[in-house]
């Protein structure tokens, strides 16, 4: 029995340091007296192998995917195979530094501009900008180029950006920090966007239209053609939120659906680590038309050799100091040059098969909330066991007792109870089937005895937390005692 988890470690008087003797004079750079300490600074106090243990046991608590199943819908949480983080680590690229001339870069410049040319393969784009360090500033990039394409063509009148009511909250917010007014477009009942709807709101005040493909609740829209002659006929430009690129991959490309900007997630669709607040990327791409106003620099080929090329007069200017986040550029690039494109139609098949296979293994005991063939995700509503008092908040806490990571829920907002599930390309049959195992016996569980699950979880050293206060308060800092 481990002791339990306890953070206040610090003992008067203990030590887990050894410092060398001070070897500067006492009177080199003396600092002036409203500089100097009048007393030590309150720090923790504790010994080398409780610090080594505490850190330990925290990582052993903590949850990841090298640990098990990340069911998270709308986030792709893949596994990161190792040799991409070890092609990362290479010294050859470590010890690079963005100031170096160009001609010491030449193989990092080389990487950066084959990455922009397969992602626009992928993409059906005519350019990208690598720069963008995480999904959400691709999304606020690409919205600044469709508001420089409309101001250099006397669209100053278009402050509209239609946005599904499926979508991401990123979107509406994206769309304001550029500077837009939001107005939503209605579903139907099949969960596709409503013509009629969008035909109402595609007016000459419409600068855009942003569109998930396949969309929120897992879906493809179907009527992509009449929804882009919509757009395009208002003279709004079609933006597609790439954070489902992982269904489309080798199958479909956007920009044969006729988007004119697309941001793409390089953790979620090409297997690099999630950010989690750090470095991230969210490449944008467009078409030839709209190419001026990327961010810069970009890299081009010049006589044999690459070259940074400055973002002209069109451009929306710098988004991210030097270059982009460039070692998880090259964990994306490792990815793609290792699965090809038949690797990659691959990965979408196998990630729409696994979807479906969980909606087909859970349609008896969970709603599916939009019954037809998915793509790679799935969305069910707790609602039959809402009517034991039993909802999908609480589902996803009593998972954590089968050792599984909880899915997305109550998201997407149109699905009462939602419960979001995309389970990836890289999880194996046997994965799914303990997955699909331990929500059926939940569906048992909210039946026959609701309060083991309306309490769980039961095998953590915390139960239910305040995660409200937690996320709006955070207890992040050490306070000595008085």
């Amino acid at each position: 029995m481990s002791e339990p988890l306890i953070f206040e470690k610090s003992q008067a008087g203990r030590r887990g340091y050894t410092l060398p003797s001070n070897d500067v004079p006492s009177s080199a750079g003396t600092l002036p007296a409203r500089f100097r300490r009048s007393h030590p600074p309150k720090l923790p106090e504790a010994s080398e192998i409780d610090v080594a243990r505490h850190f330990v046991r925290l990582s052993r608590a903590n949850y990841g995917i090298d640990v098990g199943f990340y069911p998270l819908g709308s986030c792709s949480m893949k596994y990161n195979p190792k040799i991409n983080e070890e092609l990362a680590r290479a010294p050859g690229w470590t010890g690079l530094h963005p100031l170096q001339p160009v001609e010491h870069i030449q193989g990092a410049l080389r990487l950066m501009a084959e990455l922009e040319r397969a992602l626009c393969a992928i993409t059906g784009m005519a350019r990208a900008a690598l720069q963008p360090a995480a999904g959400a500033q691709g999304e606020l990039a690409g919205l600044l180029i469709v508001r420089a394409h409309h101001r250099n063509n006397n669209g100053a009148h278009r402050t509209v950006v239609l946005i599904p009511d499926s979508a991401h909250g990123t979107n509406p917010a994206s769309a304001t920090l550029a500077g837009y007014e939001v107005e939503v477009v209605k579903s139907t009942a099949e969960g596709l966007v409503d013509l009629d709807d969008l035909r109402r709101k595609a007016t000459d005040r419409c600068a855009a239209m942003m569109l998930t493909q396949p969309n929120t609740l897992g879906l493809f829209e179907r009527d992509i053609l009449e929804i882009v002659r919509i757009v395009h006929g208002a003279g709004g430009l079609m933006y597609m939120d790439g954070a489902n690129l992982n269904a489309l991959l080798g199958l479909a490309r956007p920009g044969d659906m006729g988007f004119d900007v697309v941001h793409i997630n390089l953790h979620k669709t090409f297997s690099t680590p999630h950010g989690g607040g750090g470095p991230g990327a969210g490449p944008v791409a467009v078409t030839a038309e709209l190419a001026p106003h990327l961010p810069g620099p970009l890299v081009e080929e010049r006589n044999g050799r690459f070259v940074f090329v400055d973002a002209g007069p069109d451009s929306i200017g710098r988004l991210h100091a030097f270059y982009g986040n460039f070692g998880i550029l090259l964990r994306a690039a490792a990815y793609m040059r290792t699965l090809g494109a038949e690797g990659m139609a691959a990965v979408s098949r196998t990630a729409i098969l696994n979807a479906n296979y969980i909606r087909r293994r859970l349609a008896s005991r969970y709603q599916v909330a939009y019954d037809r063939v998915c793509m790679h995700e799935v969305v069910f509503s707790a609602r039959r066991q809402k009517a034991h008092d039993v909802h999908a908040w609480d589902i996803a806490k009593r998972l954590i007792d089968f050792g599984i990571y909880p899915p997305t829920v109550n998201f997407p907002l149109v699905v009462d109870e939602a419960i979001m599930i995309e389970p990836v390309e890289t999880e194996s049959k046997e994965t799914l089937d303990r997955f699909c195992d331990a929500m059926l016996a939940i569906a048992d569980e909210a039946e026959k005895e609701p309060e083991k699950v309306q309490h769980a979880p039961h095998t953590t050293e915390l139960g239910r937390l305040d995660e409200v206060l937690a996320a709006r308060k955070p207890n992040l800092r050490w306070v000595p005692p008085p």
